[in-house]
């Protein structure tokens, strides 16, 4: 296998300042809508969070976005997980969404902020109950013997709240990425893509072509 050899031409489309909302949140909406209506055989609604610990060491895993506003990018974990310990250092993130059948991806930057009680609380208890209990089973991102280990916790705390309502962890909670930069990029033949950068300005966005 010759890796050097692999490569594609983008072709799809193009983009062009005057398709671009002037506001990024509403044009990451209408290109998620389009992401979601597109069939990938994947999900769209992954997306890579990239966080970096005390000593400086980056380190990225795939989350789901569960809700997007005006406000910014939400999704919940594991409050005592190695992602959660990086942002309690250091709340600068970045996100990551490749939709690469349509040859587009998206590249978040900004600060992850906790979500209230009262909004992580009213996601858990809507998630599914399997969900529910593993949350409370999954000691996240600390070692274990083997998954037979991790089966038998799930089964003790299946056990523990019987046919019961489960509440939510304290451990477990919901976070909010408010972006201050947000690109987005189409793929173009000879890869001379389309990159346009959004930057917080005020109460405004300054949008900014990039070269490729």
């Amino acid at each position: 296998m010759k890796l050097d050899d692999i490569r594609r031409e983008y072709t799809q489309a193009g983009l062009d300042r005057e398709q671009l909302d002037d506001h990024p949140m509403v044009q990451f909406e209408r290109w998620l809508e389009q992401a979601l209506g597109a069939d990938l055989n994947a999900d769209p609604t992954a997306m890579s969070l990239a966080t970096v610990d005390a000593q400086g060491q980056p380190s990225a895993r795939i989350v789901l976005l569960k809700n997007v506003d005006q406000r910014g990018f939400v999704f919940y974990t594991n409050l005592e997980s190695h992602k959660a310990n990086d942002m309690a250092g250091n709340a600068k993130v970045c996100l990551h969404f490749a939709w690469t059948p349509l040859e587009r991806q998206v590249v978040v930057y900004g600060r992850a902020e906790k979500l209230s009680l009262a909004e992580s609380t009213k996601y858990f208890l809507s998630r599914p109950r399997n969900s529910q209990l593993a949350a409370w089973t999954s000691q996240q991102s600390r070692t274990i013997g083997s998954r037979k280990l991790l089966e038998q916790a799930f089964e003790q705390i299946k056990h523990k709240f019987g046919e019961g309502e489960i509440p939510m962890p304290a451990f477990w909670g919901g976070y909010r990425v408010v972006p201050t930069q947000i690109e987005f990029w189409q793929g173009r033949g000879a890869r001379l893509h389309d990159r346009f950068m959004y930057r917080a300005d005020g109460e405004s966005w300054q949008l900014d072509r990039l070269q490729p």
